[in-house]
């Protein structure tokens, strides 16, 4: 880790203001609230409770006393876009100064607030397709994706600018990302088990036609691969004293946590509340991989290595 009187983070001080650092922490966690929000439409069949887009209904821009609980549910969600917007674009302003020398932040904060407007649209299409599962799904990758792209942004906040070296073993480095890839795979299977499952958001709203059941064991096993490949990545961190060991053993504590919450919603029915947990956790567990993937490279200062 750097510490305080050491010139890279003398350096990275000038740089980030206060401000920017917590509206990056706002955006993060207003990223990851709307997953929590987007899952509750569906999980309470709220998903058509807005109707229309981009208005709720095609005569009320807000959801209306006669519309219900689903009603608010859904305007909620809606509403909650435009907060993490507003968010998405005072980063983007907060380094538009430093948009030539953090090169790396203004791409990933630009990034974000492009992506909240593609899902603003995505989300219209989703309605008015009603609710097709497959881009249900598309749409909380994105969300999942904007998440990680969140937490990437965080991390280079504390990492000087320029040049980055591998910091770890090359295997050691190959193997994390080949454990992304399964990551990957377990949340793609995870999305179509969800898409076949009982939670459409709207009684009237089609599944995508895959077997559940099945599905849910093909889900399990990139899971448990998942498992295996970050207990031994995690160990060696810890016993070669690699940089990634603490965000590596984040990963694999959000991956046993995952797991057990898996298990219970299997086996208890599929609980709304089980589920959502789920969907958020997924995202989380994503974001962790993404800190371990860029805490194998360092920033080539000597000064920063040294203090690593």
């Amino acid at each position: 880790m750097l510490t305080t009187d050491s010139p890279a983070t003398a350096a990275t001080a000038v740089r980030i203001s206060p401000a920017l650092r917590v509206f990056a922490w706002l955006s993060f966690l207003a990223e990851t609230l709307i997953i929590a929000t987007g899952g509750a439409v569906r999980l309470t069949g709220s998903g058509l409770g807005c109707p229309t887009w981009p208005t709720c209904t095609p005569d009320s821009l807000v959801a209306t006393p006669e519309m219900g609980i689903h009603g608010i549910i859904e305007f909620g969600n809606r509403t909650l876009t435009g907060l993490v917007g507003i968010l998405a674009l005072a980063v983007v302003l907060l380094v538009w100064r430093m948009r030539r020398d953090r090169r790396d932040l203004f791409v990933l904060a630009a990034i974000v607030l492009g992506g909240v407007v593609a899902q603003a649209i995505v989300g219209g299409i989703t309605v008015l397709t009603g609710l097709n599962p497959f881009i249900v799904g598309f749409h909380y990758v994105v969300s999942l994706v904007l998440v990680c792209v969140c937490a990437a942004f965080l991390v280079r906040l504390d990492e000087p600018a320029g040049a980055r070296r591998r910091a770890v073993p090359a295997w050691y480095a190959g193997l994390t990302h080949g454990t992304t890839l399964v990551l990957a795979l377990t949340i793609a299977f995870g999305v179509l088990t969800t898409g076949a499952g009982p939670h459409s958001g709207d009684a009237a709203a089609g599944r995508n036609g895959f077997n559940a059941e099945v599905l849910e064991h093909v889900h399990a096993w990139p899971g448990y691969a998942l498992l295996a490949l970050t207990v031994a990545l995690t160990a060696v961190a810890w016993i070669r004293n690699l940089r990634t060991r603490t965000w590596i053993s984040v990963l694999l504590l959000a991956e046993l946590v995952q797991i057990a919450v898996g298990l219970y919603q299997a086996r208890n029915g599929l609980p709304e509340l089980a589920v959502g947990i789920h969907m958020v956790l997924a995202a989380l567990t994503a974001a962790a991989m993404t800190v371990v993937v860029l805490r194998l490279k360092a920033p080539a200062d000597s000064a920063y290595m040294a203090a690593s």
